[in-house]
């Protein structure tokens, strides 16, 4: 039987979060784009893996590039907002997520999506890959990417690439084992979880959850002990009364035998059951202590059991050795500065802590996390495009967890706003090299960097700045930028740009910005410690008396919140969260008397 041979310009493989940004990007940089996915959903961790709240760069100076046109899309889809749990500022119904996806794909002419198919093959003229085969078709391309959850073309193309832990030879990682030990053998990568989205019936008996095979309570005892049943179930809250279950502490991560994912297919399939039943026995488990008014949701996924996602969520790959791999030292901070050193062929940022999960075992990594704005974030760091490709092989990128990175700092690499923006930067980058008839490692880089600052429809940064958290579309914010991609070494330990020499705090950036959601409040301030920020409510008299911390991801209400003083009368315009007993100020008035 002769298969259907498509021809593109670039391929994309993997419809994950990293996988969707690239064709995206690629089809509109004009680029004829194919995009095969496994799944029905695209956007991977962020919607068909159910973490439909996710982690970094949550501060507004990040909010750039996909990323932050997602965030827009979702404020204006989304009844009630995004501010509904405590684990992140932007939770929400993982349709949602799905149907802008779509929308975004069906958008482009020149992008061809087709579900429901993994690669079979990779093929090859000597050192450079030039398609893939799946079970019903092939594609040939100029330039193939690897957008999947695990890797699978480096494996299926026998590219160099990684899997497991480093010992501190090979990098001088301090967080790194110095000899293989119990740890390293049992979880050579982070376990991933089978996130199952709950729901409270209210006074409705929800129907009973089955227990999967194996069921051991002892294996979630003392899930919530140090938090109560409350704050465990706001940590993933979603709109509608719903609850994303994807908790670390004895809960729902599974890592029995993890290294069967990258054994053989039979081996990864007997995995997935058992992560799949773990996280099925974590939900009998809440029912059966917190009560029949918590089932599983209703209609959340398209699949048999609709409660449970699509998939798991992965926290690692197979990683590319590429030209050059980001370790633990490249995402702490500098010396006594608040950000990581910068590289100068950046091409996206992150600023999550470095977060390991491995169940029943807690790791102790060097810290990366700062107080800024009232709570806690991480060290800005950023990722280079020599990470994404390949040290010899020709005709590929990678835009996934599948960068060229160590398994101490995938810890932070991995978040979805990291790869999402990764996944942006190589699209971008694969319709260059078709364009300019060039290899990726011979690709301009800079001009690269120049088309992500410049994109008509989501300019990205690429340089982390705290308070560069104006418009894209202003200028000063592209200039910043290509003031430190030009003085790489000039790049602030502090992570802030000399605003006073631009004349920031000019009429248009201290226009208040501030949600449909947005109420005003007046009340008396109160600094518990430097970045500890409290508010007691006078006015509104629906709240006074009510006290709530403050926290803010805008650079100038943090400068604001720094020089106030102790017992002063503020306005804040913001709105509360109640998952995390904030109240997220959006503006500021420091006049009030």
């Amino acid at each position: 039987m002769t298969q259907t041979t498509y021809t593109a310009d670039v391929l994309v493989v993997g419809g994950g979060t990293g996988g969707t940004a690239a064709a995206i990007q690629s089809a509109r940089q004009g680029a004829k784009t194919i995009l095969v996915s496994e799944f029905a959903w695209l956007g991977g961790m962020l919607t068909s893996a159910g973490v439909s709240a996710p982690d970094g760069n949550e501060l507004v100076a990040f909010q750039t590039g996909l990323w932050g046109r997602y965030l827009q899309e979702l404020r204006q889809r989304q009844p009630g907002g995004l501010n509904n749990s405590w684990v992140s500022f932007f939770s929400y119904d993982p349709r949602m997520g799905a149907k802008i996806f779509a929308d975004w794909v069906q958008e482009l002419s020149n992008l061809h999506w087709i579900s429901g198919q993994v690669p079979k093959e990779v093929l090859q003229q000597g050192n450079c890959i030039t398609g893939v085969r799946f079970a019903d078709f092939t594609v040939t391309a100029k330039i193939v990417l690897d957008g999947t959850e695990l890797g699978d073309l480096l494996a299926l193309a026998e590219i160099p690439h990684r899997w497991g832990w480093e010992l501190q030879s090979a990098w001088g990682e301090k967080s790194a084992p110095v000899h293989p030990n119990h740890l390293t053998e049992k979880y050579p990568v982070q376990a991933p979880t089978w996130v199952v989205v709950m729901q409270d019936f209210g006074e409705a008996i929800a129907p009973e959850i089955p227990r999967g095979l194996n069921y051991d309570p002892a294996l979630f005892a003392g899930a919530w002990d140090n938090y109560g049943a409350e704050k465990f179930l706001n940590y993933g809250r979603l709109p509608g009364g719903r609850f994303m279950i994807n908790w670390p502490i004895c809960g729902n991560d599974y890592g029995e035998g993890v290294g069967r994912l990258v054994e053989s297919e039979v081996a990864k399939q007997e995995f997935l059951q058992e992560c799949r039943w773990h996280s099925q026995n974590f939900a009998h488990f809440i029912q059966n202590n917190l009560g029949r008014r918590f089932g599983l949701a209703e209609s959340v996924f398209p699949s048999h059991s609709t409660a449970l996602a699509l998939h798991p969520y992965y926290r690692e790959s197979r990683r590319l050795v590429g030209l050059t791999t980001v370790t633990e030292q490249d995402i702490l901070p500098m010396g006594c500065g608040r950000v990581a050193s910068l590289f100068p062929d950046t091409i996206a940022i992150g600023n999550y802590a470095n977060d390991h999960h491995y169940p029943q075992f807690h790791l102790s990594l060097q810290p990366k996390s700062i107080r800024w704005g009232g709570r806690w974030t991480g060290t800005p760091f950023t990722i280079p495009y020599r990470c994404l490709v390949p040290l010899e092989t020709d005709g590929l990128l990678v835009c996934e967890k599948n960068i060229s990175v160590s398994h101490i700092a995938n810890g932070s690499t991995r978040l979805q706003p990291v790869v999402m923006n990764i996944g942006q930067a190589a699209g971008m980058a694969a319709a260059m090299c078709v364009d300019l008839k060039c290899q990726p490692r011979d690709l301009p880089v800079r001009q690269l960097q120049t088309y992500l600052l410049q994109d008509l429809h989501a300019p990205a940064c690429v340089v982390p700045l705290f308070n560069l958290d104006i418009s894209p579309q202003n200028p000063q914010w592209r200039n910043w930028q290509l003031y430190y991609l030009n003085h790489f070494q000039a790049y602030p330990l502090s992570g802030n740009y000399p605003w006073e020499s631009s004349n920031r705090y000019d009429h248009q950036v201290f226009q208040p910005v501030v949600s449909s959601h947005s109420q005003c409040f007046t009340g008396v301030f109160q600094r518990l410690n430097q970045e500890d920020y409290h508010f007691t409510i006078i006015a509104p008299a629906a709240y006074h008396g009510q006290t709530w911390q403050i926290v803010t991801l805008r650079s100038h209400i943090q400068e604001q919140l720094q020089a106030a003083v102790h017992e002063q009368l503020l306005t804040i315009w913001g709105h509360f969260n109640h998952a995390g007993g904030w109240l997220l100020a959006e503006s500021l008035d420091i006049s009030s008397k």
